[in-house]
């Protein structure tokens, strides 16, 4: 039996036996109490220093819930098998690589936070090492731990994933997603449900109707079952057998462990609403008690005395230390949602007269070729190739585990790409229309968007949206959502109208470190054909684009409403200079205010509605920069504010055409 002293070198540099050696129940309980004791001590300070205003936001505690962050812990490599842990696992943290003095000041928002100071206490984790930082909309993280997971055993790695959620969490639906996402590509990740009997102040009789949450596992043909969270040698055994089914047959499983929570919510809620009887029962069951009685069978009173009086210590160093540390300065922040791209040149492409659907072919058939960690996935895009035959033969030439035909499920697909991306995948990702992209709303734009600000790490993801109307097709397969995705900080978002622009938007958006999307018009995948002369620069790809010459009117256009405009300028030679902003987040706006400077006259022409699309925004940026310039007011020619309507006539009324172009012009040439 090690001494205090080795056993707190074992705690700290983390050095216990892991999967798939096991501990013994006699080196299990010293360092399982040590880490239990660690959180809760740790926790208490941390409330103190919450109700005396040094640290930020509020406290979630751990409290009850110990041996269960303990013993799913224990068993996992840290910084290789993937985990996105939760508000009450401290200890997991711990135990999995975090210094406890990163953690304090990570409540503190100080200088020395793991986060810089830019996320709230709760949120904390190493990307780099494969623990991912939380988000507060409970049930997304589960999906980037099986991403994570299946990409790192499809490079060879004998790796594990670790999901867990509350029993709150496991009614969200991309809980359910990921579950069967992992089931069908079988992944093996334990998806752990910490079940406290309470999702805030909901009761799970308010939240489930199924005896136990592990009985769902059936309903994805894998494993499930519930076990005692208070014990945690039982969590750790359990975690152990799990791994080596999970080993054996490749299947995710649920592992539902029925714990406590002892505090309310967090450090602002009294918890009120358990009866003082429940509460009782609740206490009798704190597993910090019984795991220190359980010790005194393998390790002498005196023993554990000291562990906990080096503990005390400890955690009095740490706080005191980070105490000590600076505010974060305002000028040291890089403001700057955007990881930094390296300049990447490409092969050089001529093609003559090719269609905008065959250039973003040519352009992934150019990725899969050239990047072996590439992979594109989507729906039907394998042997059908794509609901636009944008990926038709791929499969053929690439096979079946490059070009991959996933579950209807977006927001689980783009958590799994986020994950993949995070263990050196390169994904892919078409949606079947742009329409359906609003299913990644929080995935997209609050996690893929913010995780390099958050976490340091970037997010490389290409994310393909056919998009637009003209083909009679309705509301719901119609739109563009350009409005809608520039919203977010941290997206990349391009819009190509011809061939050689959707060639260069495909590559420089699979080569950007960031998530970029590419906005597709389906109207011009078959409609349109160009030549394509790219010298491989992708440096070079992200600016407006010039198609036209003009004195009178500059004319702005997304999508198909470039032809549009470029039939009316066609029309009238000399009179209308056509841009394309082409790279509409990052937005590089002064090349257009210098033509609205030298026209005086901003028309700026959008397919969707006035409030749906960037035309608002464009016209404010001008506006700030040229004002002075300008002869008359801008105009916006936009949809009217309805849905895409089906039938032929009235979607041809509600677009807008060259005739409603050239009688715009008109009248502002009339407004001098």
């Amino acid at each position: 039996m090690a001494g205090c002293a080795e056993g707190l070198l074992n705690a700290i540099t983390f050095n216990a036996v892991r999967y798939p050696d096991r501990l013994n129940e006699d080196a299990f309980y010293p360092i399982a109490y040590r880490a239990m004791y660690y959180s809760r001590a740790m926790e208490a300070r941390l409330l103190d220093l919450f109700q005396k205003g040094y640290v930020k936001g509020t406290v979630t505690d751990s409290v009850g819930n110990e041996s269960t962050a303990v013993g799913m812990a224990l068993p996992l490599r840290p910084g290789k098998d993937p985990v996105s842990l939760l508000h009450r696992d401290f200890a997991s943290h711990l135990l999995l690589g975090a210094q406890p003095y990163q953690l304090v000041c990570q409540y503190m928002a100080n200088a020395d936070s793991p986060t810089h100071a830019r996320e709230g206490n709760a949120h904390h984790g190493d990307a780099a090492a494969r623990r991912f930082p939380m988000v507060s909309h409970l049930g997304k993280m589960p999906s980037v731990v099986v991403g994570a997971t299946w990409e790192a055993r499809r490079q060879g790695e004998d790796v594990f994933g670790l999901a867990v959620v509350g029993d709150g969490g496991s009614s969200t639906g991309e809980f359910h997603e990921s579950l069967n996402m992992a089931s069908v590509r079988k992944v093996p990740v334990l998806f752990l449900v910490e079940n406290n009997g309470y999702s805030f102040s909901t009761p799970t009789s308010a939240q489930y109707h199924c005896r136990q949450l592990s009985d769902r596992a059936k309903g994805f043909g894998i494993r499930g079952r519930t076990i005692d969270g208070i014990d945690a040698w039982g969590v750790y055994c359990t975690v152990c057998n799990a791994l080596d089914e999970m080993r054996e047959d490749s299947l995710p499983q649920i592992l539902e462990c029925m714990t406590v929570r002892l505090h309310g919510h967090a450090a602002y809620d009294k918890g009120d609403y358990v009866s003082e009887e429940q509460m009782r029962e609740m206490r009798l069951r704190d597993p910090l008690p019984l795991t220190r009685r359980k010790l005194l069978e393998f390790c002498p009173e005196e023993e554990i005395s000291c562990i906990e009086r080096e503990v005390d210590e400890d955690v009095r160093g740490v706080v005191a230390k980070a105490l000590e540390a600076e505010r974060p300065k305002v000028d040291a922040q890089p403001w700057t949602a955007y990881a930094k791209t390296p300049p990447v040149r490409v092969k050089p492409c001529q093609a003559p007269r090719t269609k905008n659907g065959d250039a973003i072919k040519k352009a992934l058939e150019y990725i899969l070729a050239n990047e072996p960690r590439s992979f594109l996935f989507g729906l039907d895009i394998g042997t059908y190739g794509s609901a636009f035959k944008t990926c038709k033969g791929l499969i053929d030439r690439f096979g079946g585990e490059r070009v991959i035909d996933m579950p209807l499920a977006e927001s689980a697909m783009l958590g799994m790409a986020l994950g993949a991306s995070q263990v050196g995948g390169e994904p892919i990702m078409e949606f079947q229309f742009a329409d359906f992209s609003t299913e990644v709303t929080t995935q997209l734009g609050l996690n893929a968007a913010t995780w390099f600000y958050r976490s340091g790490q970037p997010a490389p993801l290409l994310l393909r949206l056919p998009c637009g109307g003209g083909l009679t097709l309705g509301a719901f397969h119609s739109g563009e959502f350009e409005g809608l995705w520039t919203r977010f900080p941290g997206l990349k978002i391009l819009y190509p109208a011809t061939a050689q622009e959707c060639y260069e938007a495909i590559l420089a958006g699979f080569y950007d470190r960031n998530p970029c999307l590419v906005l597709e018009h389906k109207l011009l995948y078959w409609s349109k054909s160009g030549d394509i002369d790219f010298d491989g620069d992708l440096a070079k790809v992200w600016r407006p684009r010039q198609y036209t010459v003009g004195a009178d009117v500059t004319l702005v256009a997304f999508g198909a409403m470039v032809h549009e405009a470029l039939a009316v300028a066609n029309r009238s030679p000399g009179m209308v200079e056509v841009w394309n902003p082409f790279a509409l987040q990052p937005l590089a706006i002064d090349p257009i205010v210098e033509s609205v400077a030298k026209t005086g006259r901003l028309l700026v022409v959008q397919e969707c509605g006035e409030v749906q699309g960037l035309g608002d925004r464009i016209i404010s940026l001008i506006v700030r920069k040229a004002y002075g310039k300008l002869r008359c007011a801008p105009r916006l020619l936009a949809a009217p504010e309805v849905p895409v309507p089906f039938a032929p006539e009235l979607e041809a009324h509600y677009r807008v055409n060259g005739d409603k172009i050239m009688a715009s012009i008109l009248e502002m040439l009339g407004e001098e």
